[in-house]
This record gives C-alpha cells, sequence and structure tokens, in this order.
C-alpha cells in the first residue's frame, strides 16, 4: 500500500492529473489542456471541484470510475476487464499495492487477492502529448486451481461533456479510412474488429469533440489501439455524466486463460488530445512517430513497384526495361511484385513456396537483381508470408499448418488460407524461407503483404481460437528478421491499407496506403490516414493514366501532385509512358526529392473550408521557413470563380512570399491563368493569410495546384 497521491503529468500543451488516493486504481481527473504549474492544495481542490454529489436510486457513495472501472466499484457501464475461473470471480476488485511515479509515467501494481489476480498497469505521457497504457494481468492462484479465462481488459480515459460529436473511419477494400460523424449520446459507441487484422475498415482514431469540430477548430480527443490483430474500440456516455473512449484487443472464446503464474499484457492504447481540432491531435501521433530510435532517418527512396506494370507476367527483358526507364525519371528503389516463387502464374496456387520459380528464372532473381543494383537501385521483393494457397507444395505437405477449427477449413478467400504460425514448425520454416532470400538477394526492402480476413482462425488440431497467437507470432517473425537484417525496410501491406495501426508500424517502416491509387481516392484515403501516420509512413504511388481499380482518368500532375505528400513512388508501366510523360514525372520527382526534407519532417496542416469541393492541405516546416501547399479540386463548385482559401500553420508574425510551385502551376487557364496574385506571387503575414487568405483559381474538377510559402527574411 502507499500513501494518498496526486499526480500532475504535463508535455507539450497536455496535462494529465491522475487521483491516486485510497486504495482503488487511480481515477483520471483531467485530460486535455495544460493547465500550468498546479499546487498542491490546487489539486487537492479539483479533486473537490470534481466530486459529484450521490444521484437517487443509485449506490450510496461516488463511482470512482478508474483507468479500468471495475463492477465492484459501482461503475455498471463497460467494465474494463472481464473474465472468470470457473464461473466464479466474474467481477474483479483490485486494491493498490505499488504505486511508482515517474516525470511522465506511472507505474500501479493492484492485487485481487479473492479471485488470485494481480493487475500492472503502465502509463506515459509521452514527450509529443500522447497519453499511452497498458496493462499486464497475472494469476496468481495455486496450481491445483481453475486457470483464469480472461474474456477481455479494456483501458479508459474520461472525455468531458463539450466531446459530444463522435469522428471514427470505416472503409472497404480500395476505399479505405472513409470518415464518419455522429453524435456523442447516451450509451455505448462499439466498434469490435473481428478480421484478425487491423482490418480496411478499422476505426483507425475514435475521436469525441466539440461539435462541428474541424482539421483547425475544436478541442478533440482520440483513441488508438496499437493491435494488429482483433480489436475493441468504444465511446459511452452514462446517464451518470460520465463519458469515455476505451479500447483494447478483442479476445475470442477461450483464447486466453491464465494458469498459475501466467500473464497476458494488453496492446498499448493511445490518446491524443488537440485544442485545436484535428491536426494538432494528429501532429502528436506524428511527433511520436518521428521521436521512435527506428523511425526511418535517411531520405525515402523513390521507388517503382512492378504489379500494376506486369502483374504476374514475368519476363526479364521487359522487367529490364522497366528497371532502365525508372533509373531514367529518377527512381530509387525497385520492387518486383507478386509471381516470381514457384507455381505462382496467377493467384490461384503457389503461395507458400517461397522458392524462385526455377522455369520463369532459370538462373533465380540474380539477373535482375544486379541490372537493378548496376542502375543504382536497390532491389526489393514482395512476400505474402502469413498465406498459403491449397494448390502449394507447402499445403499440400503441411495441411496441419493451415488454421483450421475441428475436421474443417474456413471458406478460401482469394484462393487462400492462413498459415497458422502458432505451429513452430511453420514460423521455422518462413524464417529460414525469408532470411535466406533477404540474404542470397541482399533484399533492402520486403512488400509484406496480408491478403485475407481470418475467418475462424483455429489452431489445429485442437480447434482453439489463434488469433491472439498468430498476431504475436508475426510480432516476433518480423522483429527477428530486423534482428538479423538491421538495414532491411518492411513495408505494411494488407489487400492495400487493411493492417494500419501502432503495433504493425513498431516493425515496419511505411504502410501501402490502400490498393486504390487513383488520385481521387487517395485524397480522402491518404487525408484520414494522416490522422495517424506521418507522411513518410504513407506509400503514395503515381499510377497509369487510367485508374486500375477504377477506369477513371487523371492527368499526370494530379496524380504525381497526390502522392508527392507521401512517400512517393511509381506504380505504372512506363514502357507504355509517352517520352513526355516520362519527363514530366521526372520533373515530379525532382521536386519530391527537393522536399522530401520538408515533406518529412513539417507539420502537417489541413484546411477547414466551407466549400467540401475544394480541399486545402500542406506540410509546414518545423522552423516555419517554408510551407507547401496543395488546392485540390474534388468536384466542381457551386460558385466560380471560388472564393478565398486560407493557408493554415504559418507563423503568424511572419511575411511569407506566396506563389505557384512548378511543375504543379498549371490552372484551368494553363500556366498563366489563374487569379491576379499568381501572376509573380504576392507577400502577406502569415498571420493574414491564415485569417485572409488568398484568391484560389479557378480549376477543372479533379485537379490541383501546389502553391509556396516562403519566409521573407530582413
Amino acid at each position: 500500500m502507499r500513501d494518498g497521491t496526486l499526480l500532475h503529468l504535463r508535455s507539450a500543451g497536455t496535462s494529465l492529473v491522475l487521483d491516486c488516493t485510497g486504495p482503488r486504481l487511480p481515477r483520471v481527473l483531467h485530460w486535455g489542456e495544460d493547465l500550468g504549474e498546479l499546487s498542491e492544495a490546487e489539486l487537492a481542490a479539483l479533486v473537490r471541484a470534481e466530486t459529484p454529489q450521490v444521484a437517487s436510486n443509485t449506490v450510496d457513495t461516488v463511482v470512482p470510475v478508474s483507468l479500468l472501472p471495475e463492477h465492484s466499484a459501482g461503475w455498471l457501464g463497460t467494465p474494463g476487464l472481464t473474465g472468470h475461473r470457473a464461473g466464479a470471480d466474474f467481477s474483479t476488485s483490485f486494491a493498490v499495492t505499488a504505486l511508482e511515479p515517474g516525470e511522465r509515467s506511472l507505474e500501479v501494481t493492484a492485487e485481487d487477492v479473492r479471485a488470485g489476480l494481480e493487475l500492472r498497469i503502465e502509463l506515459e505521457l509521452t514527450a509529443s502529448g500522447l497519453v499511452r497504457q497498458r496493462a499486464t494481468v497475472t494469476s496468481l492462484a495455486e496450481p491445483t486451481t481453475a486457470p483464469f479465462t480472461l474474456s477481455g481488459v479494456l483501458l479508459t480515459l474520461p472525455v468531458p461533456e463539450q466531446a459530444a460529436e463522435i469522428l471514427d473511419m470505416t472503409g472497404r477494400h480500395l476505399r479505405e479510412r472513409t470518415p464518419q460523424r455522429h453524435a456523442f449520446t447516451i450509451g455505448s459507441h462499439l466498434r469490435e474488429n473481428r478480421r484478425g487484422r487491423t482490418g480496411t475498415d478499422a476505426v483507425t482514431v475514435h475521436v469525441a469533440g466539440e461539435p462541428g469540430f474541424g482539421f483547425r477548430r475544436g478541442e478533440v480527443w482520440g483513441l488508438h489501439v496499437a493491435w494488429s490483430g482483433n480489436q475493441r474500440s468504444l465511446a459511452e456516455r452514462t446517464v451518470g455524466a460520465v463519458s469515455l473512449l476505451g479500447g483494447g484487443e478483442l479476445l475470442l472464446a477461450g483464447e486466453v486463460t491464465l494458469d498459475s503464474d501466467e500473464s497476458y499484457t494488453t496492446p498499448w492504447v493511445y490518446g491524443s488530445y488537440g485544442r485545436h481540432g484535428l491536426d494538432e491531435l494528429a501532429g502528436r501521433f506524428h511527433g511520436y512517430l518521428r521521436g521512435r530510435e527506428r523511425h526511418p532517418r535517411t531520405p525515402r527512396p523513390v521507388t517503382l513497384n512492378v504489379w500494376e506494370a506486369v502483374y504476374f507476367d514475368h519476363d526479364l527483358a521487359k522487367l529490364k526495361e522497366l528497371a532502365d526507364l525508372a533509373a531514367e525519371v529518377g527512381a530509387e528503389r525497385f520492387v518486383l511484385d507478386d509471381g516470381w516463387f514457384r507455381g505462382r502464374r496467377d493467384d490461384h496456387a503457389g503461395l507458400g513456396d517461397w522458392y524462385v520459380d526455377e522455369d520463369v528464372w532459370p538462373s533465380g532473381l540474380h539477373p535482375l537483381a544486379e541490372h537493378v543494383r548496376g542502375l543504382g537501385l536497390e532491389f526489393g521483393l514482395w512476400v505474402e508470408p502469413e498465406m498459403v494457397n491449397p494448390n502449394s507444395d507447402l499445403a499440400r505437405a503441411h495441411p496441419e499448418w493451415i488454421m483450421a477449427t475441428g475436421d474443417r477449413l474456413p471458406p478460401e478467400s482469394r484462393h487462400q488460407q492462413v498459415l497458422d504460425l502458432g505451429h513452430p514448425e511453420a514460423y521455422d520454416y518462413l524464417l529460414e524461407r525469408l532470411g535466406a532470400l533477404v540474404a542470397e538477394y541482399r533484399l533492402t526492402y520486403l512488400k509484406w503483404d496480408h491478403n485475407r480476413d481470418l475467418v475462424e482462425a483455429g489452431h489445429s488440431p485442437t480447434g482453439r481460437a489463434g488469433v491472439h497467437a498468430q498476431t504475436t507470432a508475426v510480432y516476433r517473425l518480423l522483429d527477428e528478421l530486423r534482428a538479423r537484417f538491421p538495414d532491411l525496410e518492411i513495408e505494411s501491406c494488407s489487400s492495400g491499407g487493411g493492417r494500419v495501426d501502432l503495433g504493425i508500424l513498431e516493425r515496419t517502416d511505411r504502410v501501402w496506403t490502400s490498393d486504390c491509387i487513383d488520385a481521387l481516392e487517395r485524397q480522402q484515403i491518404q487525408r484520414y490516414t494522416g490522422l495517424l501516420l506521418s507522411p513518410e509512413l504513407l506509400g503514395s504511388h503515381v499510377g497509369a493514366h487510367r485508374a486500375h481499380t477504377t477506369g477513371r482518368t487523371h492527368p499526370l500532375a494530379f496524380r504525381a501532385g497526390t502522392a508527392l505528400f507521401g512517400h512517393f513512388g511509381i506504380e505504372w508501366d512506363l514502357t507504355r509512358a509517352s517520352e513526355k510523360d516520362r519527363a514530366a514525372l521526372a520533373e515530379w520527382i525532382v521536386l519530391h526529392k527537393e522536399l522530401r526534407p520538408l515533406l518529412h519532417t513539417g507539420a502537417v496542416v489541413r484546411g477547414d473550408h466551407p466549400d467540401p469541393a475544394l480541399w486545402v492541405h500542406g506540410v509546414v516546416a518545423e522552423d516555419g521557413s517554408r510551407a507547401v501547399y496543395a488546392l485540390v479540386q474534388m468536384a466542381t463548385s457551386v460558385v466560380s470563380p471560388p472564393g478565398r482559401v486560407r493557408l493554415p500553420g504559418l507563423d503568424p508574425e511572419a511575411a511569407y512570399r506566396i506563389a505557384p510551385l512548378p511543375p504543379g502551376d498549371q490552372t484551368r487557364g494553363g500556366s498563366r491563368g489563374g487569379p491576379v496574385w499568381f501572376d509573380g506571387g504576392v507577400t502577406l503575414s502569415g498571420r493574414t493569410l491564415g485569417t485572409v487568405g488568398v484568391r484560389a483559381p479557378i480549376q477543372y474538377p479533379e485537379r490541383l495546384v501546389l502553391l509556396e510559402a516562403v519566409r521573407v527574411t530582413d
């Protein structure tokens, strides 16, 4: 036990006040705007001010709502820990036994003697102002006692009454991160994911905020579960005036049982606060990611991936020509996609047989790899280690390695089943094969795909639910490969953007944001993926004139201008592109390389423009010296010419020269078109540009114009 303690953690404009008095788990008194220095007397007064009266027809004492809410305290909302020991101990009552505060952290140990459980909660306020927490549950019962069947652990953070509107994401293959909003009413808004991966319909960030909040306005609070398997995220409001956000792993029935001295640790659950809208909330995630030890530090190589250029038709001469043209336009990495391994002439066969197909590649991949490296490009390879085609040598040799429940197989998806990495032999096979490929071909990059949901994912032969074990095994596999090959970069690709979370990003270097590279669709996909991830982590490629997934046609400037604001790449058969188009693409790559230091370190900003047909977004340098903006005409506007657009994020006290940025300076009237100020630019203060703005140009729909703002020195 310990004496009563009130803790005030502060970082980057965020305050977290914790009431650790009494025997029960800590309660959050305030999470939000920085409160400044508070004395012990002020903290005690805050406790008093925050204590509600007891309402009629409720329990006779104030109900404390802790980081892990408990029914035993009188909480009748969603409990923080659910489970049982042979039907008993279904409701926990933890008493704190140790409290270890740090400068911006807290570790709490508590015990429920009756249930035979220990709980340890780790909480941290990061340098960027994120709150993150995780819990470990350990069974302390005697070995002769029944195991504790753990159903779930939910960690929560409260939000105030002002947070009356909810934003989260949904989506599908080719249209990930679709925003949806609704009122934060009494009850539970629960998002459960049972796909066995993060999911193309993932909530991503569960946001509660002031009604009408936007990217630059309104207080917002958001929660993210850093886990790549099944997960839960909820926003809950009670008639007792309690509102909270919570999240954790979704455990399938019987998936985690704890025998004596066995433990379960939750994923990290992150909370982000924005005093002035979603950009501030997103900026905390970006700051955290960029502060990690293994965050990519070198310039992100311009990447050519050959999937939409050749699909399964692997021809050495064609691929060499693609590499030549990639080098010509300025690419720095060449990635050979699906179709290089045994029996892989289409997507019906071969997955799992991770040996180079001798019929297609009689000399292995060496002729291509050597040619690519001879051009000064890195060489990368596509793999999908977690999946297996039933029509493969591996599946025929080891049917017991396929995830299954009982004596039946799950429905196939994309002609695939899932390889059960809970089998040590299956895990060892993948580790050996992947390691051998990386070593033999001196790979610097793996595009790691994961193309199906885990339906009825059981561990054979027991049939026990296996998603948790599969997810942790994938993490171990990635960690082991990175340890063996420290210079290897890995992309998280999962039917495009189906595995985008901070759990997988601890082990990978970027995500493939979507299989859809239609620039119009990508504007929204990248906009809302950016609530969590910074631009250098978002794979964003220039596709062909006609998008392969939607059939839309867009000019090169729109496609390249959209890809500019991510980890730039090419997904286009350059042998079919005209010389003029290749020259224009080379110009965009030159621009991207020149802007990389800004785009991949600066603050992402998005304007709250009233016309839904016109979007504004950009990146502002850390020191405020420079910014690049895109004015994106998503559709036709009701008005013409457009009105003013505000350019957010600049230093209000500095003067900036604002002008169109070639080659993204083409408007409906050509390079000489546009409003009056386009001719020669204009100099205004950051405050004026952010509050008054400048006149937007007339554009055709599905076009964009780039603007550059440069601080004027005295």
